[in-house]
């Protein structure tokens, strides 16, 4: 239990990494695309080398086939679940704080149950209700403190980090039956496969690739520890975490993300770790604890 715990807790460290290392990008002077499609460009032989090898045959077993309906739904999660989300973050972080990204994506539980609520019309509970409440509560106590402090763009990046994190919970919402089916290493491998030729695609439309060779060494070894440090590895530590731990506990050990975005935002940014950050932090945390531990609501006979 010991090493799943640790595998979590770096997996879920290395995840929050990513918002630091975009932000000292673009202090590089690059743009969101550009920075994306080296993210997932760099990221791409790593993601087919996990889907091929979670596919593999195994003690005499064939893995389950791909039908139609599997690869059109990878192309549907990887577009929705890592090209758009992904893309909305990146847009997201020119305008925004890294903490205060990290916190409204850490809100990705309760959209689950909002959409669950909506797509199935599964019913919430109060005490639902009430995690919901505490949650969004701490998200508008920093929301106040982010636009004392960087003005009128707030709103703008808090709506693109917060249509990414709709867009992932839309993933996560969708993707049960196939990660039953085949198996969560091979589902992510090949959805993010998809999503790295759909940035790579992106930029090839809107960029010109000669412009690659103009960007700065920092860029590139910046987008090298993203596509590594902060992308690849994390998803191995905490499908690795989640094998030894399970999902519901390592869901709970996934908390120390946004207090690392914190920390690490308030060093190597210079971002003030304030009261209201703090508060609001801990309120979301909380929040997020309340609606996912919560006994699910009976419906009326």
């Amino acid at each position: 239990m010991a090493s799943g715990l640790t595998l979590a807790i770096l997996g879920a460290v290395a995840f929050s990494g990513k918002a630091i290392i975009v932000k000292l990008a673009y202090r590089q002077g690059v743009d969101a695309v550009t920075l994306l499609m080296l993210r997932m460009a760099l990221a791409l032989p790593f993601f087919v080398l996990m889907a091929w090898w979670a596919g593999r045959a195994r003690q005499g077993l064939a893995p389950v086939a791909l039908q139609w309906r599997d690869r059109l739904g990878m192309v549907w999660l990887g577009f929705t679940g890592y090209y758009l989300a992904s893309f909305l973050d990146f847009a997201g972080l020119a305008y925004i704080s890294a903490s205060f990204e990290r916190l409204i994506l850490y809100l990705n539980p309760t959209l689950v149950v909002l959409l669950g609520a909506v797509l199935y019309r599964r019913p919430i509970s109060r005490y639902q209700w009430l995690g919901l409440a505490i949650s969004y509560g701490g998200v508008v106590l920093v929301f106040g403190h982010e636009v004392h402090l960087s003005g009128e763009g707030v709103w703008l990046g808090s709506a693109l980090v917060f249509c990414s994190a709709v867009s992932y919970a839309l993933y996560l919402s969708y993707s049960g039956e196939m990660v039953r089916r085949l198996g969560a290493l091979r589902l992510v491998g090949w959805a993010s496969a998809v999503a790295c030729v759909l940035c790579i695609g992106q930029f090839l439309v809107l960029r010109p690739v000669a412009g690659l060779w103009d960007l700065a060494p920092d860029i590139w070894t910046l987008s090298i520890i993203n596509a590594s440090a902060c992308t690849v590895v994390p998803v191995v530590l905490v499908m690795l975490g989640i094998e030894r731990l399970g999902a519901g506990l390592a869901a709970q050990v996934g908390m120390v993300g946004p207090m690392s975005t914190l920390v690490m935002a308030s060093l190597f940014l210079d971002e003030p770790l304030t009261a209201w950050v703090l508060g609001g932090t801990v309120l979301v945390m909380a929040g997020v604890f309340v609606c996912t531990r919560s006994p699910v609501a009976v419906p009326a006979s």
